[in-house]
């Protein structure tokens, strides 16, 4: 159905490559795509680039595999992160609690700089604080956006896009195939992140992690503590006396019937926001009474939004499977690798992990980017298209780095070449990937 205000909203501007979300798939890829001389446009709901790797966490995960040899399997433009965080003195690696691998600890406020800049030298152009409300649709592609301002709506124009939203939120309103999150297995919990500071760091490293399991059980079960995940994690960060926190767990989704709401529902999603925030105070409140170290420990943030794991995941032309992951499978049109297991926050008071075989990987295909019901539609992070499972693995903020410089690369060729995302030559997309950097072979 074509609604009259589409009609009324005019171009305010036309791109080659319009990627929605600034992420780090999203970000990657409006760098990637104006690095290609796309003109380029990168539209955002917050205020800054990043998504949740500056509104949620602090450690980028998947650059390396898990085990006793570590493998670096991320590079290209990731590394280029990592080298801005290091000019400001903003990150730390340091092993995970829960053996998922190296992790890359940063400092977030730093990170949203050295997005920006990164974007900005590529010649990206930044909208911020702007919502993505309604998309221009004809002939199964899309022509625009119809995007929420403080002035209003207004259209932007593109011959590509990218939805790096997260959420398919592009693919929703162009009314493309996806999976809700919920509908056939549990979906994965929502989590409040917090950092505490004035925290005796020696005195913390002292309890290990069995014994640090141990307290939050016996408080949980004591009846004086209402902590529903008992084996939450706890970090150092590159700020002293500062750590940062995976503890809090909420459900993501619920069932009405045969009907399916989850984290893209306004309603359960402002609930999550608020309880998350309480049941965040009872973790810090079992940290300064019963955990040494954490004695005079005091808020200091919490997330700027609850962590979403995952809501809508689109059908592609391709869609990465528990067996492909598991088996570490390889695909003829793979743009990058992934070795984290699955990793399946569940409800409940623990956490499933999967592993992959030992220094393996598992290839991610070109065609899980490839939105199977829009010709010019490319998707990037966490909405790819996968199961469940596959997703609890390929998720990881380093892989949604990966598959954005791919999304950003081809949508930049395919407007070059005059053709659709999906009829590029993908031989020669890997090809320009590997003189860009990108890990593309396990091998």
């Amino acid at each position: 159905m074509d609604y009259l205000y589409r009609k009324t909203v005019p171009v305010a501007k036309k791109y080659d490559v319009i990627v929605a979300g600034a992420g780090c798939a999203g970000a990657t890829a409006a760098i990637a795509a104006a690095r290609e001389g796309a003109k380029t446009l990168l539209i955002d709901r917050l205020p800054f680039v990043g998504g949740t790797s500056t509104a949620v966490l602090d450690t980028f995960y998947g650059f390396y595999t898990p085990g006793k040899a570590p493998r670096k399997v991320i590079a290209g433009i990731p590394d280029d992160v990592i080298a801005g965080l290091q000019l400001h003195g903003a990150w730390l690696e340091r092993p995970n609690t829960h053996g998922a691998g190296t992790g890359v600890t940063y400092h977030p406020e730093y990170l949203k700089v050295v997005w920006e800049d990164l974007a900005e030298k590529a010649g990206t152009e930044i909208l911020l604080n702007a919502w993505v409300q309604d998309v221009v649709v004809s002939e199964g592609s899309i022509s625009g956006l119809i995007v929420a301002t403080k002035m209003g709506l207004r259209r932007f124009d593109a011959s590509v896009m990218v939805d790096a939203s997260g959420d398919a939120d592009i693919c929703y309103y162009t009314g493309a195939g996806y999976e809700l999150a919920g509908e056939h297995e549990p979906a994965q919990t929502l989590t409040t992140t917090f950092k505490l500071v004035n925290v005796d760091i020696p005195r913390r490293k002292s309890v290990s992690k069995a014994e640090f399991h141990a307290l939050m059980t016996e408080a949980a079960e004591s009846g004086l503590y209402a902590l529903p995940r008992k084996e939450g994690s706890d970090h150092i960060t590159p700020v002293d006396h500062m750590m940062a926190t995976i503890m809090t767990r909420l459900p993501s989704y619920k069932r009405d019937g045969k009907q399916v709401v989850n984290a893209t529902d306004p309603e359960l999603l402002s609930s999550a926001e608020i309880s998350g925030r309480r049941q965040a105070i009872e973790y810090i409140r079992f940290l300064r009474n019963l955990v040494p170290g954490y004695e005079r420990a005091q808020l200091s943030t919490f997330g700027v939004q609850i962590g979403v794991r995952e809501t809508r995941r689109v059908y592609g032309d391709y869609r990465l499977t528990r067996e492909d992951v598991l088996t570490a499978r390889q695909f003829d049109d793979q743009i990058g690798l992934c070795g984290a297991p699955i990793e399946d926050h569940h409800e409940g008071a623990d956490t499933k992990w999967h592993y992959l075989p030992e220094g393996r990987c598992v290839g991610i295909p070109f065609g899980t980017l490839l939105v199977r019901d829009c010709r010019n539609l490319l998707v990037a992070g966490r909405c790819f298209s996968a199961t469940h499972d596959a997703h609890a693995s390929v998720r990881s903020m380093a892989q949604c780095m990966s598959m954005g410089q791919a999304a950003g690369v081809a949508a930049a060729r395919a407007v070059r070449d005059g053709c659709m995302p999906r009829d590029l030559r993908v031989a020669e997309l890997r090809e320009r990937l590997r003189q860009l950097g990108a890990l593309v072979d396990s091998e």
